[in-house]
């Protein structure tokens, strides 16, 4: 006898430039099958299903999370993926600039077109193993400012940056759960008797 709640379904869609890792980081979060030898080819579009204990009653929450096509040169986001979702992950490459600066004009879309309601955004840097550098090398680390640069723009535009490997499992569990958790705030219960012992806190105070 199936005894869990349905609960609502959330769409999270998963943006960024073509080639910053996007379906290896869903892969790796989802299944847990990604590693050095995994061979992925380029996404048109795929969706993945996952199933979130809420901890609300034994209510399940349906998480659906769309991995798209990633976008080249000035190629803009799609109209039509800008309306649906619930929530944004934007994944950039830190050895790559070009892949930053390409989010900052997808915010501008997602803002222009969410409705003036809340829709959460994080930011996914996914640093790995080309990202490695020889700490000999005088100067800066390259990788170093990227990721100081995506921080300050995420300052200012008060979204979530997290660091990311998308060969490392548990680098991605802290920022879907943060998202989640977003997506999903417990509910508070009013009711009339806790309602009366308010106001009557009220008067006695006053």
């Amino acid at each position: 006898m199936l005894t869990a709640k349905i609960g609502k379904v959330v769409k999270i869609l998963v943006c960024g430039m073509k080639g910053v890792g996007k379906t290896a980081l869903i892969e790796q979060l989802v299944y847990g099958n990604i590693n050095a030898e995994t061979e992925l080819h380029a996404t048109i579009e795929d969706i993945y299903s996952s199933s979130v204990d809420t901890g609300r009653g034994g209510c399940r929450e349906t998480i659906r999370i769309y991995d798209i096509a990633g976008l080249q040169g000035e190629q803009a986001l799609p109209r039509h993926y800008l309306n649906f979702p619930d929530a944004f992950v934007m994944v950039y490459d830190p050895i790559d600039p070009r892949s930053l600066d390409m989010l900052a004009d997808i915010k501008m879309d997602i803002d222009k077109h969410k409705e003036k309601k809340e829709v959460p955004v994080i930011v996914l840097a996914n640093v790995h193993a080309r990202c490695k550098f020889n700490s000999n090398t005088p100067g800066l680390n390259p990788v170093e400012i990227i990721l100081d640069r995506a921080n300050i723009w995420c300052q200012r535009e008060r979204i979530k940056h997290y660091t990311v490997n998308a060969m490392e499992r548990p680098s991605l569990y802290e920022p879907f759960l943060v998202l989640c958790a977003r997506l999903h705030p417990p509910q508070t219960k009013s009711t009339f008797p806790q309602l009366r012992v308010m106001q009557s806190r009220q008067k006695s105070e006053a």
